[in-house]
Parts: C-alpha cells; structure tokens; sequence
C-alpha cells in the first residue's frame, strides 16, 4: 500500500513539475532566466509564475515570490499551509524565506542550486513542518537551465 502511496505521489509531482516546466520555458522565450512554479492547494494549481526580474526590473522577482503572492490572492489569506509549491530550481535564501513565512508545508523542486540554493545556505528557512522533495524531473529543470547559459555565452 505504501508502494503504491509513493507511485501515486511521485506522478501527480512529475505531473506538477511538468507545469513548472512550461513555465520556465514562458520565462526563457521572455529572456528571463528559465525558473518555472506552480503552487496547489489539495491537488488543484492555484498559482503559477516564471522569473520576472528583467521584465519588472525587480531582483525580488523571482518565480516563487511571483506564486507565493498569486497563491495567497486566491485563497485570500498570506498562509498557505495547505499547499504544495512546484519549482525548476532549488529556491534561493530569499525565496526560502517567503516559503516559510506563507507555512507553505511541502516544497518540491527539480534541479539543485549548489551555488545560490537555500540547502547549503539556509537549511532551517522554512516552516518546520515543511517536508523537502528534491529531483523531480531534475535533468529536464537542468538542461534548461544550462541551453539557457550556454546560449547567453
């Protein structure tokens, strides 16, 4: 029963992720740096976004603060403890933050951040409670973020 917990769980996150993805390759085709979020609340998105910090001139403006505030406008309230945030890349210090203040209590992302990534930066940013998935179709989060470089260069 647990197996099939897991398989269910590790589908609907491939599932998720994928959204994430289209909204990377939104920010990428706006040449915004390709970080892609989604956000639900019981298995239903409720707020997706993509980096807009070149659009809006706005370092804050990254894809999880972009949700975070979509999310919190749909439900009408700044927690989201019943929710789960999507992301391409492993969020930021500044990111992690907001994750935690919103009580979102599951993040799940694709690619690791080894430079800038909360993980080795901030490991107790979040809500206490908040569960870490990491991974989720991390090749495909990775590669586009590394045509993206490539092709700036």
């Amino acid at each position: 029963m647990e197996n099939l917990q897991e398989d269910t769980q590790q589908k609907k996150d491939e599932q998720f992720m994928r959204k994430a993805l289209a909204e990377a390759g939104a920010a990428r085709e706006a040449g915004e740096i390709p970080i892609g979020a989604v956000i639900t609340c019981r298995d239903r998105v409720i707020a997706r976004a993509h980096n807009l910090t070149e659009t809006l001139n706005d370092v804050t403006a990254h894809a999880e603060m972009q949700a975070i505030t979509a999310a919190a406008d749909a439900l009408g309230g700044k927690y989201l403890a019943d929710c789960t945030l999507y992301v391409t890349v492993e969020p930021c210090v500044m990111c992690a933050g907001a994750i935690g203040w919103a009580q979102i209590r599951r993040v799940v992302y694709g690619a690791a951040d080894e430079k800038r990534g909360f993980t080795r930066f901030a490991p107790y940013a979040l809500h206490p409670k908040a569960t870490v998935t990491a991974g989720v179709l991390e090749e495909d989060c990775r590669r586009l973020m590394q045509d993206f470089f490539k092709a700036k260069r």
